[in-house]
């Protein structure tokens, strides 16, 4: 708080006590006014907050769609830019909480209470050196440079502009890869250092960035696939200085990058693989589990959670297995499930057909459940060739703002025999109708939003709607066979497996072999994806435990929501409460249901 808040307070409060007479009381429609002025104060200044945000994150706003800053590149490990951005969150934090929420209601309150939240939540986030480990598998400067600077991602190559840009902003590389190095050498002298395991994979990252020469690097993509319609003395021009950058400037940066780490700071990475194993690290864990779930739930609560629902949803499966007169352990089942060939597609069409069947008999179902839908169209696309091999089994696509693109169901056809038919309702409800197209698109539709929520996002919210909508499959009129059923619980399974690695990974000092044991004892999952999910775990200790706490989340608030009304609850009415204000933070979503229901009490 800075002097000058606290001087006018004590100006305000002498100037009060020398009244005589007490203030009237404001009539309804002088603090309807009020409330009104003070929402309206507020929205331009999340207005100014964002413009300011961007002018600071410029690779957001590049990503965003926002080119004004695609020549711009901030040093963001530096001190100097840390202290910039607490100077930032600080400031803005100030002076919308000058402001204040008496009066707010509906999208203003939540807009406030969102926004509030996100700057504590920065702050506190201050205690922990996450710079000291700037780098890991699972992303670096290095492999971020490579998806802007390839041509295939944000980063626009279609005019000369674009090319100047990328040219100043790469050109800037070195120095942030030279901070990363330094940052990783305070790590050390600090004990602050990551696990030897994540470590020895990113130098074979590096390996397949680092070229000999620059027309055979990745960040030559650009010159190999510039416009024809250039003309002669710029291509000349951007050619030779393309050249002079990934030579003279990124692979020296990089190759002394690769050379630390073989050299200097593998030897001094740690054997253990938790958090809990550094400086604060119990602490650390304990924040990154209350900021991935947007919840006040311990580690230790977590883990208790995880555990419950892995019983809990071995029993469902039993049942499954009773159903179907299978004969044999649940470790059988999972072996069957995953290796009989009538669970496999005859071919890519008989694929496809089936999930556009499956799109009509959902939407059959929808009206029963949901009064609020988008507007947005909506397609089914196999994932492209060139793709496919790495991508998930399926993903989807927000629409565009304009509406030129519908949302976008994206199904992988690849390696045809392991996409499974029992797969096929679970993943359609999760990634499609009425999941993550409901819920994205509908968010994306709410353009009266201030911006900090529009382009924001809770995964505690977003995964866990997607997990949640996988459970209203028999209302929607799918999971009619029980090998469909047991794909539904495969899923919920595998979500609840990870609140207790991920917990015990970085909680209670499991080792990477504990995590893949439980693992293998416990789901049917392949070797390859195990070792890559549990090292995905270490890198990013409580990103995992959004999923199965959002959906958690939103069952108990249902159950609250139908308890307290009883013959008054209306399941479109709580689908509609709970996604017409797009994505929130769980604590606050329980806020917005908690006011929700009393007032449907009076």
């Amino acid at each position: 708080m800075t002097p000058r808040p606290l001087f006018l307070a004590i100006a305000l409060a002498a100037a009060l006590a020398g009244c005589s007479r007490s203030a009237p009381e404001a009539t309804p429609q002088a603090a309807a006014q009020h409330a009104e002025d003070k929402a309206a104060q507020l929205n331009a200044l999340y207005a100014e907050h964002w413009e300011e945000f961007l002018r600071l994150n410029p690779i957001q706003a590049t990503f965003q769609g926002d080119h004004r800053y695609d020549d711009q590149l901030p040093d963001f490990g530096s001190k100097q830019f840390r202290e910039q951005q607490h100077a930032f969150v600080t400031r803005w934090l100030d002076r919308v909480k000058a402001i204040g929420s008496d009066g707010l209601a509906g999208q203003d309150l939540l807009s406030y209470e969102i926004f509030v939240r996100n700057g504590e939540m920065a702050l506190l986030d201050e205690r922990f050196p996450s710079w000291m480990v700037p780098v890991n598998q699972m992303g670096s400067i290095a492999s971020y440079a490579v998806l802007l600077g390839s041509g295939t991602s944000a980063q626009p190559f279609k005019t000369v502009k674009d090319y100047d840009n990328w040219l100043a902003r790469a050109n800037r590389l070195p120095v942030l890869i030279d901070t990363e190095i330094a940052n990783m050498r305070e790590g050390i002298a600090a004990g602050v250092v990551q696990p030897r395991v994540v470590m020895e994979k990113v130098l074979p990252q590096l390996d397949a960035i680092i070229a000999d020469k620059p027309e055979d690097s990745q960040f030559w993509g650009p010159i190999a696939n510039m416009p024809a319609d250039f003309p002669a003395q710029d291509k000349a021009r951007l050619t030779e200085a393309y050249r002079k950058l990934i030579a003279e400037g990124l692979m020296p940066a990089l190759k002394r990058e690769h050379a630390f780490i073989a050299d200097e700071y593998l030897p001094k990475t740690r054997d253990a693989v938790g958090l809990a194993a550094l400086p604060d690290g119990e602490a650390w864990y304990a924040f990154n589990a209350r900021n991935s779930t947007t919840t006040a739930l311990s580690p230790a609560q977590i883990h208790q959670i995880g555990l419950d629902e892995v019983a809990r949803i071995h029993g469902e499966m039993r049942k499954v297995m009773a159903e179907v007169k299978f004969e044999g352990s649940l470790q059988d089942f999972f072996r069957f499930m995953q290796n009989d060939r009538q669970f496999e597609f005859k071919s890519e069409d008989a694929l496809l057909e089936h999930y556009r069947a499956l799109e009509a008999k959902v939407m059959a179902g929808v009206p029963a459940l949901f009064s609020l839908t988008p507007k947005a169209g909506f397609e089914i696309r196999p994932i492209e060739a060139f793709r496919a091999q790495s991508a998930a089994g399926g993903e989807y696509m927000s629409p565009s703002e304009d509406g030129s693109r519908p949302g976008i169901f994206y199904v992988n056809t690849y390696d045809l025999p392991t996409r499974k038919t029992w797969d096929a309702e679970d993943l359609f409800l999760h990634e499609a109708i009425p999941g993550h197209h409901f819920q994205l698109a509908l968010q994306q539709e709410l353009t009266e939003l201030p911006p900090f929520r529009r382009f924001g996002g809770e995964t505690a919210f977003i995964e866990g709607w997607g997990l949640y909508a996988e459970g209203l499959g028999k209302d929607l009129g799918v999971y009619t066979d029980p090998y469909s059923y047991f794909g539904r619980l495969q899923g919920e399974l595998w979500r609840a497996v990870r609140l207790v690695v991920d917990t015990g990974l970085h909680s209670k000092g499991w080792t990477r072999q504990q995590v893949l044991d439980y693992m293998f004892e416990n789901s049917s999952v392949s070797e390859p994806d195990a070792i890559a999910e549990a090292e995905r775990y270490i890198a990013w200790p409580g990103q995992a435990l959004a999923y199965k706490i959002g959906e958690l989340k939103i069952k108990e608030l249902r159950a609250r929501a139908e308890e307290t009304l009883g013959d008054r609850f209306d399941i479109r009415e709580f689908h509609a409460e709970v996604l017409k204000d797009g994505s929130v933070p769980l604590d606050i979503l329980e806020q917005k249901i908690d006011r929700w229901i009393a007032s449907k009490q009076s």
